[in-house]
């Protein structure tokens, strides 16, 4: 039986957001924002100044950006995440990323009184038995769930509650299926790559976001990870109430820090130049340990953490960072892990012919018209699984004007890929936001090569122990990081 307060939310999601009326909302969006492109796109065909041509760009994408943070914020849901990619500073225009950037803080929230009666129904326990005290307002929301602190009851240390907005899941399918549709359409028009893999990659990972047993198992899985393998734990990864967790609720430890996103204006407020040396050593340091975590994640255990987007990264005390949010995780066949530490390597040797016979064993299939195909495939590589940027570039997107798709088509991409390509994506982002340019595949070359090696795949290479490679890897880490300009 739902309580008075629960039923009348239900309704009103269900009222505002009837399928139809979602579907409908997002066509008319999608169709405008998608002609006004291709409008600016036939107009600028006729204007041969290239000043003139760029001014005609940028009020194009100010006036698109304007119109998708509209889509974006009213509907919700699917295209908060969807936000949370296109608003990064390497992928999508400026005027996109100043716009989509500020929805991190704009997902729908579950009144307090619906959140105390999905308590008590999921933990089977009074909500005064249970908590000793209980933020009413939480402390982040996204299109999932949201976060409230709380303490238990005869316990010393906070807690965080996450606590899944009711709802919600029937929308999100309705979301994807109408971005399957879009996909094929811009595939069929505009885009050669295979996107539809990629959304298909994307309806499975966000059904199991749904599932918050499936995500406290994979929160201890890499916590445990980390600490078996590694005396210096690279990031902090919160560990589970075990006897508080169902399909809808998880109770996990607290930890204190503050967002990435506000790393600069926190800096500011402690009388520290934000682009000064000390504030660099800082950034430096963060980056570093997040670069070995997910080399690790990926290259050495195969299951990741696949959504590391800012509001998922905390700073800690002494410059330590915490992963939070384990709904998106992926566990990549041997095959695929194998796969792409070979590419890993291709990418640090800068070897074009590896990486094309990585593309293949990879499973990823191109059809180029090319003269020098291997040349390439290999920049297309550098802007798919690299975090480097060439010299003078802010942005890279592989679909910009001037990409390598333009002259190599992706007719078939793995679906279990797409975990890792967004991953990368998501982790030049946060380079170019934190300021340094550096490459994750030089970085993991150690660790790369161990996977290799203890696969029986790399040959006349010495590689003592896994201790030393790690070593290696925190040597080469702080290499680049002495040779980084920031």
């Amino acid at each position: 039986m739902l309580s008075p307060g629960l039923r009348e939310f239900q309704e009103n999601l269900t009222a505002h957001l009837t399928p139809w009326h979602r579907s409908f909302q997002f066509w008319i969006r999608a169709a405008d924002i998608y002609t006004t492109y291709k409008v600016c796109q036939f107009r600028a065909g006729f204007v041969k100044d290239a000043e003139k041509r760029e001014a005609m760009w940028e009020r194009q994408h100010e006036l698109a950006a304007d119109k998708m943070y509209s889509l974006c914020s009213d509907l919700g849901g699917l295209f908060l995440k969807a936000a949370q990619i296109l608003g990064k500073p390497d992928l999508a225009p400026a005027a996109w990323v100043r716009r989509l950037v500020t929805l991190c803080d704009k997902a729908p929230v579950t009144p307090f009184e619906v959140v105390c009666s999905i308590l008590e129904k999921e933990l089977g326990q009074t909500f005064t038995k249970m908590f000793e005290s209980f933020d009413a307002e939480p402390i982040g929301s996204a299109s999932i769930a949201q976060v409230h602190r709380a303490r238990l009851r005869c316990e010393k240390t906070d807690v965080a509650v996450k606590v899944q907005h009711p709802g919600v899941q029937q929308l999100m399918m309705i979301d994807i299926h109408n971005v399957q549709a879009f996909v094929l359409f811009l595939q069929k028009t505009d885009i050669k790559f295979d996107l539809f893999s990629l959304t298909k990659e994307v309806e499975k990972q966000v059904g199991y976001e749904f599932d918050f047993l499936r995500e406290a198992e994979a929160m201890e899985r890499i916590r445990h990870s980390f600490h078996a393998n590694n005396k210096k734990v690279p990031v902090l990864v919160p560990h589970v109430i075990r006897d508080m967790v169902t399909r809808n609720v998880v109770v996990m430890e607290f930890i204190n820090g503050i967002p990435i996103m506000n790393l600069g204006d926190e800096i500011a407020k402690r009388g520290i130049d934000p682009r000064g040396k000390l504030a660099a050593v800082a950034k430096q340091k963060i980056l570093k340990n997040l670069t070995l975590a997910y080399g690790q994640m990926i290259l050495r255990d195969g299951f990741f953490h696949a959504d590391p987007h800012p509001g998922n990264i905390l700073i800690c005390k002494d410059s330590e960072v915490s992963l939070l949010d384990y709904g998106q995780v992926k566990q990549l066949p041997d095959d695929l892990r194998l796969g792409y530490a070979n590419l890993v390597l291709a990418l640090a040797d800068k070897d074009p012919s590896r990486a094309t016979q990585s593309y293949k064993e990879l499973g990823i299939e191109t059809l180029s018209t090319c003269a020098d195909e291997e040349k390439e495939l290999f920049e297309l590589a550098v802007r798919m699984f690299d975090t480097k940027l060439p010299p003078g570039v802010t942005m890279i997107s592989p679909f910009c004007e001037g990409s390598s798709l333009n002259k190599v088509a992706v007719q078939n991409f793995p679906e279990e890929l797409f975990s890792v390509l967004k991953t990368m994506q998501l982790l030049r982002g946060l380079s170019v936001g934190l300021g340094i340019n550096y490459s994750c595949a030089e970085q993991w070359r150690p660790i790369a090569e161990e996977a290799l090696f203890r696969a029986g795949r790399l040959k006349g290479v010495l590689i003592i122990t896994q201790h030393c490679c790690f070593q290696k890897c925190w040597q080469s880490t702080e290499t680049w990081l002495l040779e980084t300009n920031v």
